[in-house]
């Protein structure tokens, strides 16, 4: 039975590509259409339909491949469940060019602490993301999401409604807002 090589790619924004990981899976001998990837999802989200996909492709004796090891997990608990159930499944993990041996101690050594920099890692960025959008919403350039409707509308609607003659559901209708957006609007407004 021959042994074939299965690549991943990973990025966590839209805005990223995954072009460099598929250049680099193909230089690692992983054919075109043996390349599973996950767009705009971070390492931390377990739920990833391209690494579901590789992962139900792998077989015993072939090899996953993933460019480094930040793209197959960004938690070290997670990084060693996956690489744990492919070594029970006979599947070996191959780290770039450098396969992934949890017989040797020193490999199984290395593996974990590529898992525990890609978790610090993640860890920074989430980090520097709370404090940049802190900075932000203090210099008052992160408000959220602009209202769905006007300061002239928010008060048509609060004084239609005072009037009693319509409903939250007739107000959404008229406005062609959700009923979410009607109670937000009213309790934004609750003193005209």
């Amino acid at each position: 039975m021959k042994s074939t090589r299965i690549g991943y790619a990973r990025c966590s924004t839209d805005k990223q590509d995954l072009a460099a990981q598929h250049d680099a899976l193909l230089e690692l001998g992983v054919a075109p259409d043996r390349i599973y990837t996950d767009h705009g999802l971070t390492g931390r989200t377990r739920a990833r339909p391209g690494l579901d996909q590789a992962l139900a492709a792998v077989r015993a004796g072939d090899t996953l491949v993933v460019t480094k090891l930040d793209r197959l997990a960004r938690s070290a608990p997670d990084a060693r469940e996956i690489a744990d159930g492919l070594v029970t499944r006979g599947v070996s993990l191959a780290l770039g060019g450098a396969v992934y041996d949890p017989a040797d101690p020193m490999g199984r050594m290395f593996f974990n602490i590529l898992a525990t920099f890609a978790e610090f890692e993640s860890d920074l960025i989430r980090m520097r993301t709370r404090e940049g959008m802190k900075i932000a919403r203090a210099k008052g350039k992160l408000r959220g999401k602009k209202p769905k409707l006007s300061d002239r509308q928010h008060r048509e609607l609060r004084r239609m409604y005072d009037t009693g003659d319509y409903s939250v559901s007739d107000l959404a209708e008229l406005f062609s807002v959700s009923r979410p957006t009607v109670y937000r609007t009213l309790n934004r407004n609750a003193h005209p």
